[in-house]
């Protein structure tokens, strides 16, 4: 029996250049926390259900225990450390679930928090209808999704204010 053909992928993670091998099978989650001890990327289901391992690709919440590693060739992955600003800040998506009761026992925050900020991204006014639904796809058997939601809307308020003020949004 031969080992699985090993190739070279390249890519950036949290803004930084990594050439890493990996098998064509190898998952993106596996990837990020065996070979790039990125512990904060967390295994939930296993399935894409649960969002526990929600990370941007390109800007975009993936699930990246179904994401293909190769497939990030020339991509760009966000982890939930690489969100965090010079010297270990909290991002303001971060800050705000820490100050809204957005994280319990903090399994789900990784992906909880990496989805809204993929959401803020592209609407900077979203309803609680919309949060909802760019939340989804991740479960959180604490909260009940209340103080979750108060946090993405209250990220969502700072996040304008930082802007009209001329500020660069995090």
């Amino acid at each position: 029996m031969t080992a699985p053909t090993q190739e070279a992928i390249a890519f950036s993670l949290n803004g930084a250049p990594v050439t890493v091998l990996c098998s064509p099978s190898d998952m993106l989650l596996d990837l990020l926390r065996e070979q790039l001890d990125h512990k904060g990327t967390k295994e939930g289901c296993g399935k894409g259900e649960c969002g526990a391992c929600t990370v941007l690709v390109d800007g975009r919440a993936i699930n990246a225990c179904l994401y293909p590693a190769p497939e990030i060739e020339g991509k760009a992955v966000t982890t939930i450390e690489g969100l965090a600003g010079p010297g270990g800040s909290l991002s303001t998506v971060q800050q705000a679930f820490v100050d809204h009761g957005g994280i319990q026992c903090g399994f789900c925050s990784p992906g909880m928090i990496l989805s809204a900020h993929a959401l803020l991204s592209t609407n900077a006014d979203p309803s609680d209808e919309e949060i909802r639904a760019a939340l989804r796809g991740n479960l959180c058997r604490c909260t009940g999704y209340v103080q979750i939601v108060d946090s993405v809307r209250q990220a969502a308020a700072k996040l304008r204010a930082q802007a009209a003020k001329g500020g660069s949004p995090s």
